[in-house]
């Protein structure tokens, strides 16, 4: 079941109030504890909270603070974009969703308002959010002032955008219809949408879409001159500006006006109230005093004695202004105007099949987890049990860029190799915040450990005909420091390779580390973050020419990785044909390969063998092979050798712009994990965090 759904719409003034109030009642009855969370909240201006979330909150009488409901403003969000940060707004968005989504079974997330300027922004940021969410997305469209053909295709658009972006649109939800134009838009969007897609319809009502009095007087901080508390729910349907004589301005009024007019035209307020109380003349909802200048004493005196009195409001802009202001101010649901709400939950419950959306929720499954998501639950994992790591290479820049960032944001705790001095040297020209309370440099020779560790080098590899000067000699590498930090549980893993080659990183790892038992082959994975999913490949850093045995095995250690990092592993077996068609010694050995895993672990899915595009694409992976549980959904690559592996990473790295991360060393007691030497700072950082994941006993 899906653990969230995403309001959304492409426009402002689409009343997505109704839809969120509804769905926000049928969840209550449905699951114990739903949250609520409204990602981009629009510009407060003075004002103290987000309409939106103090509605919700107050009348669902929600556990819910109205920090947690939010988790920035849209000047916010553009002024990021501005400076090509939109990236850390995701961040902080999945940050907040995600501690909401330990306390809640359910959560409702409110797309953005669509006020002003940015909407193409919106529009972007909207779909993105789902996408990394990975929920599912209910679409809401106004149809007021609209054709049919308008109408629809801003509805298919809006379905595409989300489709395209890899987000599953449940339902949409055509909003402000008139009554006798349902049952034909709802036939005119069920021919031209998926039929999986649900389709309902809700009837304009000019109650829910017209300001109150009590909305004008909010959104022009106005005075209350006359008027209770009953009088200012009065609808408002059409403005009038009052400047004119009285004989043509009460010809222009219509049913449920606000009047906007001077305020010491006291022959115009006099003309309005007994227009109010006429037959002859339509009902006035209120009146706007502007420029600050209250009724005379005389005046003031007369309304006061008036049974039927009418809200007049007082405001110190000139009239022209403020008629501009008051024909901009669109229908609010507040908390405290609980008419609204209620009869917002009732046109709901009465126009939205309830079953068939709650069906929907129950039966959505993710495609999979999102990139960035998947780098937010490495990185909280990881802070989360902060295992201790070294990394041998103080001598390099990158290392040292990257240590600074592990440790200011307390990810895990750091042992760096090198000479202090030196070090403090290199930070001090990178100009860097480099915390040395934090982080431990440690000179190799200098350790307090020192003697042990080559002691116990000795006696792990006399058999091999080592002796002490050599074990000595050995010991005063990093690499072999660091290894043997890790060996006795000094440190909880180490990460190297920027500065040294493969084999000189996990050289010392095999010889005392060693593999675990029943494992005779160590490999490697790189998690490849795509722009919509998070693909595993293996084997693409260690093994030349694997055998089938040897495949297999690179098989089964892949899988349990993904598993262990929150994937479900769908395996691919690799090669140049896919099925039973190919035939030669490289095919036959994939064949044999799965075959083997096949036998060992029933429980793994797997195929092979398999081309990469019908491992990937549902389209291709359907026509080749039609009866297959991994074909077009593999999330598990495994490459036939080294060769093609390591290419293939570095091809779709470089050509698609993915973000690798890894390798990850598969096999080993303990975990040590190599860096290649044209790493960044963020891949030894990247790096760095799933060496601490495994430490947790993967």
């Amino acid at each position: 079941m899906s653990k969230a759904v995403y309001i959304a719409t492409m426009e402002p003034g689409s009343g997505k109030s109704i839809v969120t109030l509804g769905l926000m009642r049928m969840l209550l009855g449905k699951v114990a504890k739903v949250g609520y969370f409204k990602p981009i909240i629009s510009d407060l201006d003075g004002k103290k909270y987000d309409n939106h979330i103090n509605t919700v909150r107050s009348h669902f009488d929600l556990d819910l603070s109205y920090e947690e409901a939010y988790a920035c403003t849209k000047s916010e969000v553009l002024e990021k974009k501005h400076n090509g940060q939109l990236n850390e707004v995701l961040d902080k968005i999945i940050e907040k969703y995600k501690s909401l989504e330990v306390k809640y079974d359910f959560i409702l997330v409110e797309g953005t308002d669509f006020s002003g300027e940015g909407t193409a922004t919106e529009l972007e940021i909207n779909t993105d959010i789902a996408k990394n969410l990975g929920i599912p997305a209910i679409i809401v469209e106004s149809g007021t002032e609209k054709t049919m053909m308008e109408f629809t295709n801003n509805l298919l658009s809006a379905y595409d955008l989300f489709e395209e972006n890899e987000v599953k649109v449940l339902s949409v939800v055509a909003n402000m219809v008139q009554p006798e134009n349902l049952e034909w838009v709802k036939e005119e969007l069920y021919q031209k949408l998926p039929k999986n897609v649900i389709v309902n319809a809700i009837p304009l009502i000019n109650f829910l879409v017209n300001p109150t009095v009590k909305e004008v007087v909010r959104e022009l901080d106005a005075e209350i001159l006359f008027g209770d508390g009953d009088a200012l729910n009065n609808q408002i349907e059409h403005f009038v500006v009052g400047a004119m004589q009285l004989r043509n301005y009460l010809l222009r009024l219509k049913e449920n006006s606000l009047i906007v007019m001077p305020g010491d035209r006291s022959d115009l307020i006099l003309g309005a109230l007994q227009a109010n109380i006429s037959n002859n003349y339509p009902a006035v909802s209120g009146i706007v005093l502007t420029g600050d200048l209250k009724p005379e004493p005389a005046i003031v005196k007369l309304i006061e004695g008036l049974t039927r009195r009418i809200p007049i409001l007082l405001v110190k802009g000139d009239t022209y202004s403020i008629s501009q202001l008051v024909g901009d101010i669109h229908a609010q649901i507040y908390a405290d105007n609980r008419e609204k709400i209620l009869l917002s939950i009732r046109t709901f419950d009465k126009y939205v099949d309830d079953f068939e959306l709650s069906n929907a929720l129950i039966t959505f499954k993710t495609k999979g987890i999102t990139p960035r998501m998947f780098q937010y639950n490495l990185l909280k994992r990881a802070q989360l049990h902060k295992k201790h790591i070294v990394l041998p290479e103080g001598t390099d820049d990158r290392i040292l860029k990257a240590a600074a960032r592990l440790a200011n944001q307390s990810i895990v705790d750091l042992t760096v190799l090198g000479r202090k001095d030196k070090i403090q040297k290199r930070v001090d020209l990178l100009g860097i915040r480099f915390d040395f309370d934090k982080i431990t440099i440690v000179n190799p020779v200098e350790s307090p450990h020192f003697e042990d560790y080559v002691n116990t080098l000795y006696e792990l590899r006399k058999h091999k005909n080592m002796n002490l000067a050599i074990a000595e000699d050995k010991m005063e590498d990093v690499s072999y420091f660091g290894t043997m930090m890790v060996y006795k549980g000094h440190a909880d893993g180490m990460v190297s390779g920027a500065a040294h080659t493969t084999q000189h990183t996990i050289l010392p790892a095999l010889q005392f580390i060693k593999t675990k038992p029943g494992v005779s082959v160590v490999s490697s994975i790189f998690f490849m973050c795509l722009e919509d999913r998070v693909s595993i490949f293996g084997d693409c850093a260690i093994n030349p020419n694997p055998t089938a045995e040897q495949l297999a095995e690179i098989a089964i250690s892949s899988a349990n990785s993904t598993k262990a990092f929150g994937i479900e592993p769908k395996v691919a077996m690799l090669s140049y044909s896919s099925g039973s068609s190919g035939i030669g010694e490289d095919v036959d050995r994939v064949r044999k390969a799965t075959e083997i895993v096949k036998n060992l672990r029933p429980d793994i899915k797997i195929e092979g063998p398999i081309q990469y595009d019908a491992a990937v694409d549902p389209i291709i992976g359907k026509s080749k092979l039609p009866n297959s549980e991994v074909a077009g959904q593999a999330s598990v690559l495994i490459f036939p050798d080294l060769n093609t592996g390591n290419n293939t990473y570095k091809a779709v790295q470089r050509e698609t712009g993915a973000l690798a991360i890894g390798p990850m060393l598969q096999g080993l007691n303990k975990p040590v994990n190599d860096l290649s030497r044209g790493c960044t700072v963020d891949d030894i950082f990247n790096t760095v965090i799933i060496t601490a994941i495994q430490a947790e006993g993967l």
